[in-house]
């Protein structure tokens, strides 16, 4: 595959996922994430495989930022879930939680 149809791939891959999210009704949101948590942690594993299999300093240093990028990705995505469903919850349940 040459460079030119990776670019063209990608960029129809952004602009589609980008009309397909765009399009989402906002009570789905929270689901879509935790959804999209699982997709963040397969990059993590893929970044994680092609760093195993790298050989020279540029390819072991993109590997080891492709690595960190994800493994960010993977853990604000649970974090930002978190909180979504923390404003779900009871007011008298984030009482009992806090201690208060």
């Amino acid at each position: 595959m040459t460079g030119i149809v990776a670019l063209y791939i990608f960029m129809l891959a952004a602009f589609t996922g980008y009309e397909v999210i765009s399009r989402v009704p906002v009570i789905l949101h929270t689901p879509l994430m935790s959804g999209s948590n699982f997709v963040h942690g397969i990059v993590l594993v893929g970044a994680m495989v092609a760093l195993g299999h790298a050989h020279t300093r540029l390819e072991i240093g993109i590997g080891t930022l492709g690595v960190l990028l994800a493994a960010g990705n993977a853990v604000g995505g649970y974090v930002v879930t978190e909180r979504m469903l923390e404003m779900f919850k009871a007011s008298g349940a984030k009482a009992k939680k806090g201690g208060h």
